[in-house]
């Protein structure tokens, strides 16, 4: 493609680039042998099978219960009664043993019973009235069972250890990206971010992260506090020492990163928790942590920094469910966000009066995790908001059996899987690349300028630099392979470089993804060759012509 309209795409996101290579990909496919292969996307191409199957059949036991209540021939049932339900479903699975689900149900109503202390009953009834759908949340932050349980597994989906003391306060949300907008929305609500001042992102970073405060909505100005690949892509001492200055208000990160998918290490983190500690104890953070489990013994700022943390986490990698629009966000009972509203002048406090007065006699006690729940509903509908009680019941039993899953068998299984793909994709290009337990493999970054460097040569590069387009690319191999790959230009990465993703294809295809771009790059080395060769050639001295007595001799 020429490099006019490759420059056309520049300003675009690379998941809108990604619609125009999918075209081409598949036209591609269409007139070749060449297989249509998208690794573009993120979704999983797995799911988690055990705690789905008891959802399924915890609903059928629902609508026995609400049939027990009311059952009128048109199909008509009642809301179910917590009064002995327990017991019913004990007596209903035990009926029902044989059908899948009934095993893990069993063990997973007596373990939360156990590991909680909570009432039989009441616990039960929350999954039954819940699944059935037939209330508003309540509370509508988040269900009082369910919260207790999340909060558990995101002590160790994002926390680690040590544990950090005290609770945090959740909100569950549809999805990560509903968790992104409802907190960019409050943190400016409650004027803790206002146009015009100043937030750092890790970057590289998840797209949406560089677009969203440029928006008008929010008018922030933006730096970068870069993970080179030269340091294992985690932030240098250089990067870190720009969240000093105190115009920086918050930084944002996604840890592990997307698209670099790697963690920060311990010492990373430590470097970060000094900074806070000794200079900037009032710099807000975001953590975006949906990757953690797929790094074993992961631990992010959450768990090292909860006053001054904001915690965003999604299921829908994880347990391969982004259909079902899982997220949570999470802030500490003890927190700078509280205290920084609660520190605001009094014409600020007034306006905020003004905003949340409807729900409270005491708006200037609401913390601000419940702002954000009002925010997200615009206040008013403050009173139906929350995410959907079906949706909550599958956070539960997900929660919970990977709680019950004490060998971690799932969470192997799910690395073995991306873990191998990786190694496919390695093969494939011809590489060598070294072991980084940080590293989950979820997504993988080739830096062709990296790697060009070091396999083909400098003057290659220069050459690439001077002649040829970044996004070239992403869509040479749509054009030639019907391959679709992200720029990772578009994440700030490096431009020279595209993202993998190593969730959504089979197995054996990624290595036919590195031998494909592997020959892009080759095809870059004989573009130059040949460049080289004609430069040669026409600065070559030409011969002298012959004399017509010459010719006849």
């Amino acid at each position: 493609m020429d490099v006019v309209k490759l420059r056309s795409f520049e300003k675009l996101s690379p998941f809108e680039i990604k619609d125009e290579l999918i075209k081409i990909a598949k036209q591609t496919a269409q007139t070749s042998t060449l297989a249509f292969l998208n690794a573009g996307r993120g979704n999983p191409n797995w799911i988690a099978t055990i705690p789905r199957e008891g959802f399924f059949l915890l609903g059928q036991f629902a609508i026995t219960e609400s049939r027990r209540v009311m059952d009128k021939p048109a199909g008509i049932g009642g809301m179910p009664k917590a009064d002995g339900i327990a017991h019913r479903l004990n007596a209903w699975l035990a009926e029902h043993k044989t059908s899948p689900g009934a095993a893990f149900l069993t063990e997973m109503v007596a373990f939360a019973v156990e590991k909680f202390s909570f009432k039989p009953d009441a616990f039960v009834h929350e999954l039954v009235d819940s699944i059935i759908g037939d209330n508003y949340p309540v509370p509508d932050r988040m269900l009082v069972h369910n919260e207790r349980i999340v909060h558990e597994y995101l002590m160790w989906a994002m926390c680690g250890q040590p544990r950090p003391s005290g609770q945090y306060d959740l909100y569950a949300v549809e999805g990560g990206t509903a968790a992104m907008c409802y907190i960019f929305k409050s943190l400016k609500a409650n004027r803790l971010l206002n146009p015009g001042d100043t937030i750092a992102l890790g970057t590289p970073i998840f797209t949406p992260y560089l677009e969203m405060p440029h928006l008008e909505d929010y008018g922030l100005n933006v730096i970068h506090v870069a993970a080179p690949q030269e340091n294992r892509f985690q932030f240098t001492d250089a990067e870190l020492k720009k969240l000093e200055d105190p115009k920086v208000k918050a930084f944002f990160v996604v840890n592990p990163g997307n698209p670099y998918a790697v963690a920060m290490s311990k010492d990373t983190i430590d470097k970060i928790v000094h900074l806070v500690e000794t200079k900037r104890p009032d710099l807000m953070l975001l953590t975006d942590d949906v990757y953690g489990t797929f790094v074993k013994g992961f631990r992010g700022l959450l768990g090292a920094l909860p006053h001054n943390t904001i915690g965003v986490y999604s299921y829908s990698k994880y347990f391969g469910c982004t259909g079902w629009r899982l997220g949570v966000i999470a802030i500490h009972q003890d927190n700078v966000f509280d205290k920084a509203i609660a520190a605001h002048p009094d014409n600020i406090q007034e306006a905020l009066d003004a905003r949340y007065g409807a729900l409270t006699l005491e708006p200037r006690e609401i913390k601000l995790i419940d702002r954000i729940v009002a925010d997200s509903r615009d206040v008013a509908l403050n009173h139906t908001a929350g995410l959907s009680l079906p949706q909550q019941v599958m956070m539960t039993l997900f929660s919970l059996a990977e709680m019950m899953d004490e060998a971690k068998t799932y969470q192997k299984a799910c690395m073995e899987i991306v873990h191998g793909r990786l190694d496919r994709m390695v093969e494939g290009l011809g590489i060598e690349v070294p072991e980084n337990p940080l590293h989950d493999r979820y997504y993988g970054l080739v830096d062709f300028e990296f790697w060009a460097n070091k396999y083909v040569g400098p003057e290659v590069v220069a050459y690439m630099k001077e002649h040829i387009h970044p996004l070239d690319i992403v869509f040479r191999l749509a054009e030639d392979h019907g391959i679709v790959l992200l720029n990772g230009g578009g994440f700030s990465a490096p431009d020279w470089s595209v993202r993998v993703s190593f969730a959504n294809l089979d197995d054996e295809v990624y290595s036919q993804i590195g031998r494909a771009t592997r020959a892009v790059a080759r095809g870059y080395r004989q573009t130059f060759e040949a460049y080289t060769m004609a430069s040669k050639e026409a600065q070559a001295p030409q011969a002298a012509p012959k004399t017509v007595a010459e010719d006849a001799k």
